[in-house]
């Protein structure tokens, strides 16, 4: 079996979503402090992160935008892990993503929509308006049934859209999405499977995933 890494580090200070927090990775109890509790024989570094959900990449659970909907802790394992998984290629430039004909095989995959919009990460060019899921195409892919979205951009709206209608579709639907993916380029269109378990937090809305596809 063969790994391949979807996901991006998460550093201190990092460039995140537009208007939230950047993540802030410190010492706690740094490897000094910490000799006087092992009589001198030992040192740990104690970590701490401080830091948004929406980071990296990451998960978004049904509770998400609904209230009633599945925190992170109730998402089943199935919903998440070892999906059979589906590449689907789109164009990378702003707006509509079409999706093509063969929504029929979706049903209980994780489908990641692949465009490259993940080469501009670390640049400002990254959060300029890019891909969505909109209208016609957006329902052929709640409809089709996936277990899972995940996305190689920064959102699956239009975020000149308040309403958010993929977020709003898609969760209403129980379908989790994963947004921020990269390195799909390096997966075949079929024959893997894919993995982005969240911590299981009650009451967690989104939260940093490490996204991986398993090849044979």
């Amino acid at each position: 079996m063969r790994l391949i890494e979807l996901s991006h580090p998460i550093e201190d200070g990092m460039a995140v979503y537009p208007g939230l927090p950047r993540p802030e990775v410190r010492a706690l109890v740094d490897r000094a402090a910490s000799r006087a509790s092992y009589a001198g024989q030992a040192e740990f570094l104690l970590g701490r992160v401080a830091m948004a959900g929406n980071t990296g990449t990451y998960l978004d659970a049904p509770f998400h935008r609904f209230p009633d909907g599945l925190d992170l802790a109730a998402l089943p394992l199935e919903r998440v892990a070892a999906l059979p998984g589906i590449a689907i290629d789109t164009p990378d430039r702003p707006g509509p993503v079409a999706l093509p004909d063969d929504a029929g095989a979706w049903r209980g995959r994780a489908v990641l929509v692949r465009s490259g919009w993940d080469a501009r990460w670390g640049r400002d060019a990254y959060w300029e308006p890019g891909p969505f899921l909109t209208g016609a195409y957006l329902e052929r892919l709640v409809a089709a049934g996936p277990a899972l979205v995940g996305v190689d951009f920064w959102n699956v709206d239009d975020t000149t859209d308040p309403a958010r209608p993929a977020h709003t579709a898609l969760l209403r639907a129980g379908i989790p999405i994963v947004e921020h993916l990269c390195h799909l380029d390096a997966l075949p269109r079929e024959g893997f499977r894919f993995n982005a378990a969240p911590l299981a937090i009650v009451g967690g809305a989104s939260f940093p995933v490490r996204a991986w596809a398993e090849l044979p």
